[in-house]
């Protein structure tokens, strides 16, 4: 039998209504992640981060709720998932007024859409480092 499409309005909380849609990282379904399983080992610590089909599920139920900009955090989010945590922190450094040079803020821009397939953070990235030109925020290459 095939499975119902995901409708954000109805099927929220998706824990819930459509427990079958949730997995870890790893594959492991919703019902798994028990203490038992952890006391057993069974379950993992990679096995309790998010998984970025979770978010994107996230983001269509903000867009349904009308909620659009939540939607755009959860997607960008889900493209984040696949970078190491110590990149972000690198990146999100980098984004810090008078920090960065538009140079250095294209190539992490680059970066994310070549490495990681992040187009939609790249595009943020790309949009800030305009704002940052604009604003005199950019680091100047003698800083």
């Amino acid at each position: 039998m095939p499975e119902a499409a995901f409708d954000p309005a109805h099927d929220y909380p998706v824990s819930v209504k459509r427990p079958d849609l949730l997995k870890t990282p790893t594959g492991k379904p919703l019902s798994e992640l028990t203490l038992q399983n952890v006391v057993t080992g069974q379950v993992r610590p990679e096995d309790l981060r998010i998984a970025p089909d979770t978010l994107r599920i996230q983001a269509e139920v903000a867009d349904a709720s009308g909620r659009p900009q939540l939607g755009q955090n959860f997607r960008r989010a889900a493209e984040l998932i696949a970078v190491s945590d110590a990149r972000v922190l690198e990146m999100y450094n980098a984004l810090r007024p008078h920090t960065s040079t538009k140079e250095q803020l294209l190539a992490i821009a680059q970066e994310l859409e070549t490495s990681y397939g992040g187009e939609a953070t790249a595009a943020l990235v790309r949009e800030a480092a305009e704002v940052y030109e604009r604003r005199g925020l950019l680091a100047t290459a003698e800083d």
